[in-house]
């Protein structure tokens, strides 16, 4: 055992000496230099880019942080194992080798962090969920994956801001425009921009049989000012209309919702955050401009595959995602293979391991069974 611990520290610390090369440790030293050098700067408060360069610091410390302590973490393990064989102390080889796993997944996190390089990842995310195929079964479908990604925000220390929200008639939700604040929430979350399925015992069906029902999520980039959009007034369709909610009494009685139309692309966007109307058409257009963006970079990346990502039907065969409750539990990704057998836990927030899958371009394997996801 114990050669075994030496063999599986001495791979991580070759691993972790090629992780700094692989996170441009060196490169990112000497941009925290830089950095720390324009923010010492007497005027740099007062100028326009201080958000921006402050925000870039962040994440290039985080990065630096997270190497060095991983190259630390390794180095002291490795101390701890030598001197725990020249003690016989049997206690501490199995503290260091409960160590292992802990290092193994920090060193996951790490490989996926280079994979956060896109120009918009480091940004907030707006995230739109529409509920599909199902009926009512569908609308409580679309409030549970809201419920997921709320979750899921909360253990990450994201921030949570909705936008829009349009409950159904007898239950859940039709669709619901969220902003997760924080990050790199897009770069985590644009792995689940598609179409998700849950196949489950109905509570609204009296006859207690199994129903199947979809809801689309969207995701995109917050962008910022700096991000040029030309969006023409001649073709906005603009509608005003009562906001919803939970009640109050600016409820229902001022038209301060907005929702507007993009003509040429047929891009929608609504917002009833605020009780202005002014400030609720302000966000819409931001959030009009974040998907025209979104739409323009995947133009760019692939064509046709991006048009019929964004056109991908809400129903059965165009799921990235399967949720099954019954007759076993169990969630599986479409594309990268990634399972789980503790659905509740997903449903509760734990993404992480769909997540890193995806972006650590993992694909699925062929399945022998003709659908092993009914």
């Amino acid at each position: 055992m114990a050669d075994d611990l030496q063999n599986e520290l001495e791979a991580l610390r070759t691993k972790v000496a090629d992780l700094r090369k692989y996170l441009e440790v060196d490169y990112k030293e000497k941009r925290l230099v830089e950095i720390d050098r324009n923010m010492a700067a007497p005027d740099f408060w007062t100028g326009p880019k201080a958000q921006e360069i402050t925000r870039e610091r962040s994440q290039v410390a985080k990065v630096i942080d997270l190497w060095k302590g991983l190259q630390k973490d390794v180095a002291d393990s490795l101390e701890l194992k030598e001197l725990a064989e020249m003690e016989t102390d049997v206690a501490l080889v199995a503290e260091v080798a409960s160590k292992v796993g802990e290092l193994k997944a920090r060193l996951e996190t790490a490989e996926v962090s280079k994979m956060l390089s896109g120009e918009v990842d480091p940004n907030n995310a707006d995230v739109t969920i529409q509920f599909g195929q199902g009926g009512t079964e569908a609308r409580d479908w679309t409030q549970m994956l809201f419920r997921m990604y709320s979750r899921w925000a909360e253990r990450h220390g994201y921030k949570i801001e909705v936008m829009d929200e349009l409950a159904g008639e007898d239950a859940g939700l039709k669709s619901v425009s969220f902003r997760v604040v924080g990050d790199y929430a897009y770069g985590n979350l644009k792995s689940e921009r598609g179409v998700h399925r849950l196949v489950r015992i109905s509570p609204f069906d009296q006859n207690g049989r199994r129903q199947t029902s979809f809801a689309a999520v969207d995701v995109v980039a917050e962008i910022d000012d700096n991000i040029s959009i030309e969006i023409k007034d001649e073709d906005l369709k603009v509608d005003t209309y009562r906001s919803g909610g939970a009640g109050g009494q600016h409820v229902n009685k001022t038209e301060s919702a907005i929702r507007i139309t993009h003509l040429p692309t047929g891009v929608v966007v609504s917002c009833q955050m605020e009780r202005s109307q002014h400030k609720n058409r302000s966000t819409a257009m931001k959030m009009l401009r974040a998907q025209l963006y979104d739409l323009e970079i995947r133009k760019r990346q692939d064509a046709t595959a991006a048009q019929n990502a964004t056109k991908m039907e809400n129903s059965f065969g165009s799921q990235i995602r399967n949720y099954v409750l019954y007759p076993e539990k169990r969630v599986k990704d479409t594309r990268t293979g990634e399972m789980s057998f503790q659905a509740e836990r997903v449903l509760d927030g734990e993404l992480d391991p769909f997540i890193r899958a995806f972006l650590l371009g993992k694909r699925a394997e062929k399945s022998a069974r003709p659908d092993d996801d009914d």
